[in-house]
């Protein structure tokens, strides 16, 4: 008898844990509309700015013309519809965060670098970061090892001074 009755209350218990959250489901998730509680994660279908739903469309047409639902000429007309909503609000959203970001931009000043640019003697520094000749006359520049740094000459082998220009030479 006492196996019979520990045998119902652990089904009534068993019933009552698994329809729980059918009958109280404020028991298990929390309030409905509760916001506190969505730590999870959000779902990404609740995001319904013009550039999400652009980009959602654009999804759902690919996958509807990759399924056969949809065919070639409205997947091209849907297709350029929808390119166009989501490059309108991407502008518009660049456009709201680009105009903050060229003020900052403007108010910043850059410090001067202390890595010497290659120099040309005729022409001065150069544009180019890595260059070893002059883009403009195409001498090589002083900064090249065996040259000069002042004229840009061949050095001899072991000189201590350029014989072109007089310039001290780097040890």
């Amino acid at each position: 008898m006492l196996e019979l009755v520990a045998g119902v209350l652990f089904a009534t218990g068993v019933v009552w844990f698994v329809l729980r959250p059918i009958f109280r489901p404020a028991l298990t998730g929390g309030a409905i509309g509760d916001a506190g509680d969505v730590d999870d994660g959000e779902d990404p279908e609740d995001d319904l700015s013009p550039r999400a739903v652009a980009l959602r469309a654009l999804k759902e047409i690919e996958f509807d013309r990759a399924t056969g639902k949809l065919s070639d000429t409205d997947y091209d007309e849907l297709k350029g519809k929808y390119t166009a909503a989501a490059v309108a609000a991407l502008r518009t959203e660049m456009g709201n965060a680009g105009s903050g970001m060229r003020d900052a931009a403007a108010s910043q000043t850059h410090p001067v670098s202390r890595i010497p640019q290659p120099a040309c003697p005729m022409h001065g520094p150069r544009p180019e970061p890595a260059a070893v000749f002059c883009s403009e006359c195409g001498r090589r520049l002083g900064a090249a090892p065996g040259y000069c740094a002042r004229c840009g000459t061949v050095l001899e082998r072991e000189a201590k001074y350029c014989h072109s220009c007089g310039a001290r030479v780097a040890a």
